[in-house]
């Protein structure tokens, strides 16, 4: 049945262009307009919009194709034969009635093939007037499901390659790491080592970002739990576990790519502050790192029992501080160092938009010309 249909529509262009011609009553066939109407892999039709049944005039061989019709079952019917078990009239009707008023329409219908299957297609009609007065309606057919199954497809060779981007900027943090680690260990000057110790653990939580980074329906996105927890069991391998217990208390926020290094930098340099410099002399204590929404805002503090952090003046001439102070204005936010006896509480506030929010992302559905 498909290949009759497919034997029915190889007609020449100049044929085709003596029928559409003809039809429109035009007085010199076009005969090149007319073959590449008929040629074109996008499935078009052309309905009298002017007569009360409004009949087709003329389908090309792709919309013959889609359909399983051929042109002379085509021909002379009118619109209702998209019609199948699960259409919608009201759809429909939107349809012939544009085609009436002349007016442009795109719309979804659930049309169905001449073997009876159900075909679900984005229609998008508009009005031809010719020189003699007489009116057409010009659609356009597209299969959605064909599209969306393309549109698909390239989201996914995309995703694959930043997922491949992701990897090697993760690999490459990992080696700059290892290098400012090696020199490290060959740099005499304690304070300079330390300082090349300190570079590296920020490297590394940046790596951690992107290894973090998941793959599927939530790639592009961190999850600000996994990474606090993550980096909360590489602080607690250096820690001594009866003299500092860590607590993680974050929600599973889901960060933007664009914004995960700022923020889980942010997490890194309180946390390591607290941690290292809350509790001198063999002290003991705790630290509890905290974050939620709350409403449009993004709500992270880091709260110690430890000796204390001047509330009003925290140290200008720290490295760490310094940092957190340039990330807080990157992502405009506030910064708020509280004295909370015994310790120190670090409150920020951040403007928050879920990255799936309404005009964040577009999805797929966006392919249906609605």
């Amino acid at each position: 049945m498909a290949g009759a249909a497919r034997r029915s529509t190889k007609m020449s262009g100049k044929r085709i262009g003596r029928q559409v011609d003809q039809r429109l009553g035009a007085a010199e066939p076009d005969a090149l307009l007319a073959a590449a109407f008929q040629a074109s892999d996008v499935p078009m039709l052309l309905a009298e919009a002017g007569r009360p049944d409004q009949p087709i005039q003329f389908a090309n061989a792709a919309f013959c194709r889609l359909t399983g019709y051929a042109p002379e079952e085509v021909v002379g019917r009118d619109l209702q034969m998209l019609r199948g078990p699960g259409t919608d009239p009201v759809a429909l009707a939107r349809l012939c009635a544009a085609a009436a008023r002349g007016e442009t329409l795109s719309t979804e219908i659930l049309a169905c093939r001449k073997d009876g299957t159900a075909l679900l297609v984005a229609v998008r009609l508009s009005p031809v007037r010719t020189a003699s007065g007489g009116r057409y309606a010009f659609a356009v057919v597209e299969e959605l499901e064909t599209g969306r199954a393309v549109l698909q497809a390239a989201l996914d060779r995309a995703t694959a390659r930043v997922h491949e981007v992701d990897h090697r900027a993760k690999n490459t943090l990992q080696v700059v790491a290892s290098l400012v680690l090696l020199k490290a260990r060959r740099t005499e000057n304690p304070a300079c080592r330390t300082a090349l110790d300190r570079v590296a653990e920020r490297i590394g939580a940046l790596a951690s970002v992107q290894r973090l980074l998941p793959a599927g329906e939530e790639a592009g996105h961190l999850d600000l739990r996994a990474f606090a927890v993550d980096l909360a069991e590489e602080l607690a391998a250096e820690l001594d576990p009866p003299r500092i217990a860590l607590t993680v208390e974050v929600e599973p926020v889901a960060v933007a790519v664009d914004k995960a290094a700022p923020l889980a930098l942010l997490v890194h340099e309180l946390a390591t502050n607290a941690v290292r410099h809350a509790f001198p002399d063999g002290r003991r204590g705790r630290v509890r790192i905290a974050a939620g929404c709350s409403e449009d805002r993004l709500v992270l503090s880091v709260e110690d029992d430890g000796v204390g952090l001047d509330a009003t003046a925290p140290p200008s001439d720290a490295f760490g501080l310094a940092v957190v102070a340039m990330v807080t204005r990157q992502l405009s936010g506030t910064l708020t160092w509280d004295r909370t006896p015994p310790g120190t509480r670090v409150h920020v506030s951040l403007p928050w938009a879920p990255p799936d929010a309404p005009d964040a992302r577009a999805g797929l559905d966006a392919l249906s010309g609605a």
